[in-house]
């Protein structure tokens, strides 16, 4: 097909190689919200893009991967504010799907994961603030990786939620995901114990339909049997529908605070259910939303301190296969909330999530997720790498 046709790109560009290194001769392209020297970003939404002025500079993120030898290709498509789980962008259109065409690709990093999935770029950057790599990535069968929470520099980046957002990446293949971590992350903290115990989150894998399940029973063996010891864990014993409230309200708040003013003065368009988030949030009560944080501190502990440095945590990535273009209503908002209840752990710990391709669903690509201790980010590509090669888990 030609690369219009997958409408994951906004605008295409070549920025060469400022250096050689671990990424020489590769191509990438990132989200449009990454500063690009003599470009605007849109942000998925016009009025951004009517109001916002020319870079000056790259993002940091930018610069550091063309100084290991990449070459930037273009800018990808984003729900509007980067503000949705879907890739359904009401001005700009939905990028399609490669591994399945009826079906959304996952937002709002969808132009990116879409752009990987349709072999137009090497990897692709993207950001994750409630899931906006790691659904997209599942749902375009590819890998990604959402940071350890500010791990990643996110200068020249356009924010979200400050305490939550991240610069992830997506690849199709765990090597190469490994090689841009190894550009991006800091250096290898001390060694420390192996990876050895793995927990398999009961509550998280409650959320996934039988089918995802079934499809991923033979990708979980085989993350089992990497480890030398395995148990089953509840991740929350207030249950993830609560963490999830929690998330939503400390993140919808800090929204409010990050582009709030904009709203109120430029009155931008936006499409439905965009809409409805950011006038919700609007309406978080200040109080509510030191509560909610207050809660995550517990919750953070919490999750660290079992993790450490020589456990992973073991979910699904999503419910289940991305939803068919065009599902609305109550379907679709139940589907909405079960994903948060999964992306929102890794969200409120601030901790690693790497999300593998590792079944399917009527065709369909399902991921399954591993998340390890604070800082663990380049241990946990290490391991993944050794244990846990493409054959064995697709």
């Amino acid at each position: 097909m030609m690369e219009d046709q997958w409408k994951a790109v906004v605008s295409r560009m070549a920025v060469g190689a400022t250096g050689q290194g671990k990424l020489s001769s590769l191509s990438f392209m990132v989200k449009d919200v990454f500063a690009v020297r003599g470009y605007t970003n849109g942000a998925g939404n016009p009025r951004w893009l009517e109001t916002h002025e020319i870079a000056q500079e790259h993002a940091t993120a930018i610069d550091l991967l063309l100084n290991e030898g990449a070459t930037l290709t273009g800018t990808t498509h984003t729900d509007e504010l980067m503000y949705s789980l879907n890739g359904e962008n009401f001005h700009y259109g939905t990028p399609l799907n490669p591994q399945a065409p009826d079906r959304i690709p996952g937002g709002s990093s969808s132009g990116s994961a879409v752009a990987v999935a349709a072999d137009l770029a090497d990897f692709t950057l993207g950001t994750d603030t409630g899931g906006s790599v790691r659904v997209p990535a599942s749902y375009c069968g590819i890998y990604g990786l959402r940071p350890t929470h500010g791990s990643v520099s996110e200068k020249g980046v356009i924010p979200l939620a400050s305490s939550f957002d991240t610069v992830g990446w997506m690849a199709r293949d765990l090597s190469l995901l490994r090689q841009v971590g190894d550009v991006l992350l800091p250096e290898n903290p001390a060694p420390g114990s192996e990876f050895s115990r793995i927990l398999i989150g009961e509550d998280a894998w409650e959320l996934a339909d039988s089918e995802s399940r079934e499809a991923l029973a033979p990708s979980l063996k085989a993350i089992r049997a990497a480890g030398a010891s395995q148990s089953s864990i509840r991740i929350a014993s207030q249950g993830l529908t609560e963490w999830m409230t929690m998330f939503r309200t400390i993140q919808g708040y800090e929204i409010w605070q990050e582009h709030g003013e904009w709203i109120t003065r430029e009155k931008p368009v936006f499409g439905p259910g965009i809409a409805e988030r950011f006038s919700w949030s609007r309406s978080i009560d200040r109080a509510d939303m030191e509560r909610q944080a207050t809660r995550r501190l517990a919750v953070r502990q919490s999750i660290t301190d079992l993790l450490g440095t020589d456990a992973l945590l073991i979910i699904p990535t999503t419910p289940g296969a991305a939803p068919k273009l065009g599902m609305n209503g109550p379907l679709m908002e139940e589907r909405r909330a079960k994903a948060m209840q999964l992306t929102c752990i890794a969200g409120l710990t601030g901790l690693p999530q790497l999300t593998i391709p590792a079944g399917e669903v009527q065709g369909c690509p399902v991921g399954i997720s591993i998340i390890a201790g604070y800082g663990q980010d380049s241990r946990l590509l290490e391991w993944a790498a050794a244990h846990l090669a493409a054959p064995v888990l697709k």
